[in-house]
């Protein structure tokens, strides 16, 4: 039921996009002949007349169209007629193409002010990270470190943690043993390894038998992660080398050894300086209890990435009781989300986040249907005002087949004062529209993998 509540929200905000495009057309005495609920693909489950326009109700609800006379070769309005769309000014026709953006932000803005009345609060964009149970054993870092239960997490090596998930990133980016290590604690170990074996060769293979002075090993600089980075919006830099084979299991063998014989006839002192310099990065966290900041022990991950700790999450909810506090928070809350799509967008183009992670309709009514579930209908109607503003910026955008490919030909027209060749324009938009198909069935492809693996 969570899942068909979602399917008709998201179906509505593609209504009221073609709406937009509908209303303000016929507000400047365009003559619309269809308007479709729905993709123009298999069974047509309605079909019915409203004044000039035919209404059409398709089986594949997750779409919508609107078509004017231009489109129809066929069509009996003549060609010089003030109801055709092209004969409209150039303002006039950014108005119709741009009104279904518009419709989707302001549809965005009624359901997130509607929500923050009747709900009587609004996310803050941040959640309440504390400490539900320490289940790592004995002697472990996490138990010598002084964190507690209920202990609320603030920062871990300068990064404020405010979202879920974000201790778990660290931790991962902090695993012992990781098979990376910096070259500057290379080369000091290195240099440390010249010092204390003068009779060796720093750069020659050396021989089987040799032995070799360990020295003492440390570790390794502790891990910063940017805010994008935390929130997923791009991914982490690593600046580290990534050891060999060889350098990884020479690593496992050396570990807390005072002297090493060499086994291996390619075995440089370089490898050795490498497989010492692998060793565990600190983590380290502040966390506020009994309204204090308290500074901790560094805490280590094991080799998978964990720390031994289960996690309370909770989202902080900011309240709207008053009209003042309605307004304020729900613009601050969309203009919030609307900046972190548009960075999120950003990121994508640039190849800062992974096309693997870019999902579409099933996984975001999979998703919608769980926060339903689990959150309440609320968070499911805030969800669906983000979607909304999601297909605004998405729509806006200058590509071929989109309405900012369309606003973009219309620009052109404006500064060379003719419109463009049809042919080409028909040609761009056909190339647009299936490179738009592909980019679709890449994103289901994503959507059912991450179904499958319960990614989602």
């Amino acid at each position: 039921m969570n899942v068909i509540i979602m399917i008709l929200l998201i179906s509505l905000l593609i209504l009221v996009h073609e709406l937009g495009h509908f209303l303000s057309a016929r507000a400047l005495g365009i003559k619309v002949d269809k308007f479709g609920f729905g993709l123009p693909f298999g069974p047509t489950l309605y079909e019915g007349q409203i004044g000039d326009t035919k209404i059409l109700v398709h089986a594949l609800l997750l779409g919508g169209y609107v078509s004017f006379p231009d489109d129809d070769v066929n069509s009996d309005l003549p060609a010089d007629s003030d109801e055709r769309f092209q004969n409209k000014s150039i303002g006039q026709r950014a108005i119709v193409i741009s009104a279904g953006v518009i419709a989707n932000v302001l549809c965005a803005m009624v359901l997130v002010v509607f929500t923050a009345a009747v709900w009587g609060k609004l996310p803050a964009g941040k959640y309440d990270i504390r400490i539900a149970k320490i289940v790592a054993p004995s002697g472990s870092s996490v138990q010598e470190s002084g964190l507690l239960r209920g202990d609320k997490l603030y920062k871990i090596n300068d990064s404020i943690i405010d979202f879920p998930f974000q201790v778990d990133k660290y931790a991962q980016m902090s695993k012992l043993h990781d098979g990376m290590a910096s070259k500057e604690l290379i080369d000091e170990i290195y240099n440390e390894l010249k010092n204390v074996n003068p009779n060796l060769s720093a750069t020659d293979v050396l021989p089987l038998k040799t032995k070799v002075k360990l020295v003492m090993v440390r570790d390794e600089s502790p891990v910063h992660l940017s805010r994008n980075v935390l929130l997923g919006l791009e991914r982490p830099k690593i600046k580290e080398e990534k050891l060999s084979e060889k350098q990884i299991e020479l690593s496992k063998k050396i570990q807390g050894e005072k002297e090493y014989t060499v086994e291996n006839d390619s075995t440089t002192l370089y490898d050795i300086a490498a497989a010492l310099s692998d060793t565990q990065k600190p983590m380290n966290f502040i966390v506020l209890r009994n309204g204090r900041y308290v500074r901790l022990r560094p805490i280590y991950s094991d080799e998978n990435g964990k720390i031994g700790i289960m996690q309370n999450i909770e989202e902080v909810l900011t309240p709207t009781r008053t009209p003042e506090q309605i307004l304020t928070k729900s613009g601050e809350y969309l203009w919030t989300n609307t900046e972190l799509m548009v960075l999120g967008l950003v990121k994508l183009f640039t190849g800062q986040i992974p096309m693997k992670e870019l999902h579409g309709i099933v996984a975001i009514t999979k998703l919608g249907g769980d926060v339903i579930e689990h959150q309440g209908f609320f968070k499911g109607l805030l969800l669906t005002a983000i979607i909304s503003l999601n297909l605004a910026i998405i729509n806006i955008l200058p590509i071929p087949a989109l309405d900012g490919g369309h606003l973009l030909f219309l620009l052109i027209e404006k500064i060379k004062g003719s419109p463009v060749n049809e042919k080409t324009v028909e040609k761009i938009a056909n190339a647009g529209f299936t490179i738009l198909l592909i980019l679709m069935f890449l994103i289901i492809f994503n959507d059912i993998f991450a179904l499958v693996t319960k990614q989602i």
